[in-house]
């Protein structure tokens, strides 16, 4: 029993040891990124502390005003929102008529929609470069909008689909007698009892589309359109030698995801285990 112990102990010691590595591997660059976006340019290649002598705050307003980092971050929420609220919106439109309604071809469309997955986004950027020509979408935010919502639909449907699959029937049955409509069914019933699903949704759109950097770059060619990702690229090729202001940017890039992301993240887990393992 005390070998028992004593092997569990040091199993539990070196895990947690090694956990402990990898998030202090993990935290570093963004205590550094945080602590570069405070110091000067002379601070950070003479003076190698790990906080600034001086809290230089002005690197975030200039930040703002020379690389026009409010237009971009607001771009950035702009996509973000709009981009979400569509794809929660379709894909339990499109789950509920694939968990509930009989049509033809339906397991052979949500198939081919699932196998859409398997394609990575830079093997379709040539034929969408061309689509979003011919429909005269290029370099605009509408045709950004339409990447980012086709992008998120397949997962979302595949994720919500497994909830409504294993919503009791009673229940629709009760309410259509009730002189409930199927849309009423959806919007009244289906929708509320989604909600786990529709939370990881939107967590993990949210994170893509503030990240998405590939799509941006081939779409926009405009600045005052860009997202915030895109505009750090026109960023750093413009302040390359001036890593403060680099790092403010990165900094104001960085933390409102972050914040969302610890807001939420218990549903992720939370949506995935109950939604797409039954699917």
């Amino acid at each position: 029993m005390n070998m028992y112990k004593t092997k569990k102990t040091i199993v539990d010691s070196i895990t947690h040891i090694i956990l402990i590595a990898v998030a202090v591997t993990c935290i570093f660059p963004v205590f550094w990124m945080l602590s570069s976006s405070l110091k000067t340019q002379d601070q950070i290649f003479s003076k190698m502390t790990l906080l600034p002598e001086t809290w230089n705050w002005s690197n975030y307003v200039t930040a703002f005003i020379k690389a026009d980092f409010g237009q971009y971050f607001l771009n950035s929420v702009f996509y973000t929102v709009v981009g979400v609220f569509f794809v929660v919106l379709i894909s339990s439109l499109a789950a509920y008529a694939f968990a509930r309604l009989e049509f033809f071809g339906k397991n052979v469309l949500f198939y081919m929609l699932i196998a859409t997955l398997l394609i990575p986004i830079p093997g379709v950027f040539v034929p969408l470069y061309l689509l979003l020509k011919s429909l005269g979408l290029l370099d605009s935010r509408l045709g950004l909008l339409l990447c980012y919502i086709s992008n998120g639909l397949a997962f979302a449907i595949f994720l919500i689909k497994g909830f409504f699959d294993d919503l009791p029937k009673e229940i629709e049955e009760a309410a259509l007698i009730d002189g409930c409509s199927r849309f009423g069914i959806y919007w009244r019933i289906a929708l509320p009892l989604a909600k786990p699903a529709l939370a990881t949704i939107v967590i993990m759109n949210s994170l893509t589309i503030w990240n998405e950097f590939l799509l941006a770059l081939v779409v926009l060619q405009d600045k005052a359109k860009m997202p915030i990702q895109r505009g750090l690229m026109v960023f750093q090729g413009t302040f390359i030698t001036d890593y403060p202001l680099l790092m403010a940017g990165l900094t104001i890039a960085t933390i409102p995801i972050v914040i969302v992301y610890l807001l939420m993240q218990k549903h992720i887990v939370k949506g995935i285990a109950a939604g797409a393992l039954k699917g």
